[in-house]
């Protein structure tokens, strides 16, 4: 059985971390379109690093939960037959032993050089040093998928929809795109599909089956469930 997992803030909010949308459209208190374009960082850079920064502070130092555990529990068992794709830039699954993850939006803990194109890992704020450790040149900034921008692997990520078995979305809204419309696509080639969520989202009817409830609950359950179907 070959599975593509899908997961957004939903199953990383139960680790207390904190999203960056606000109920008010903002994300923590900026317009998107200052902190989240390609346009914002040529005019702002400082602020956007500093945007970025503070998300990465506040993600150190939290746990991984159930949902994400039970994740990998079931890589242990599928190994390549399982990939996580994920909406999130925390690295909350790799923290709980998943190896085989996709970060369609990119990653916290990591930048992106603009003069050569290394992906770097950091662990320092890019506000008070830029520097490339590749080519030297000041020209890192956050490794996020921002609006306008393509998300990363989106050709593996489709090919991975059209040989899975099934499809499950974890704690996702159903509002960004193109990950919303991973269900149809996993759907048109045959695959059972499967969304758990506290709520229902924007595309819960396009699912064949859909679950609600904490993420650290759902998850677990529906491992056990696929890990005593392949014995």
């Amino acid at each position: 059985m070959r599975i593509v997992v899908l997961t957004g803030a939903g199953i990383s909010a139960e680790s207390g971390v904190p999203t960056f949308r606000d109920a008010d459209g903002l994300w923590e208190g900026h317009r998107v379109e200052d902190v989240a374009t390609p346009e914002a960082f040529r005019r702002d850079p400082v602020t956007v690093q500093r945007f970025y920064d503070e998300r990465r502070r506040a993600v150190a130092g939290v746990a991984p939960n159930a949902a994400h555990r039970a994740l990998a529990r079931l890589e242990q068992r599928l190994g390549d037959d399982l990939l996580v794709v994920t909406q999130n830039i925390d690295d909350l699954h790799e923290q709980a032993g998943s190896r085989r993850v996709v970060h369609m939006h990119g990653r916290l803990d990591t930048a992106l050089c603009e003069s050569c194109g290394e992906r770097l890992g950091i662990a320092h704020d890019l506000a008070d040093d830029a520097t490339c450790r590749a080519c030297g040149v000041t020209a890192l900034r956050p490794d996020v998928v921002w609006f306008g921008e393509l998300p990363y692997e989106l050709d593996r990520i489709d090919l991975e929809l059209a040989a899975c078995d099934r499809f499950v979305a974890i704690g996702t809204s159903g509002a960004v795109y193109p990950a919303a419309g991973f269900v149809l696509t996993a759907a048109s080639f045959g695959a059972s599909t499967l969304e758990l969520n506290l709520v229902e989202s924007d595309v819960s009817l396009l699912f064949d089956e859909v679950r609600h409830g904490l993420a650290s609950m759902l998850v677990p359950a529906w491992v056990d469930e696929v890990l005593a179907a392949v014995g």
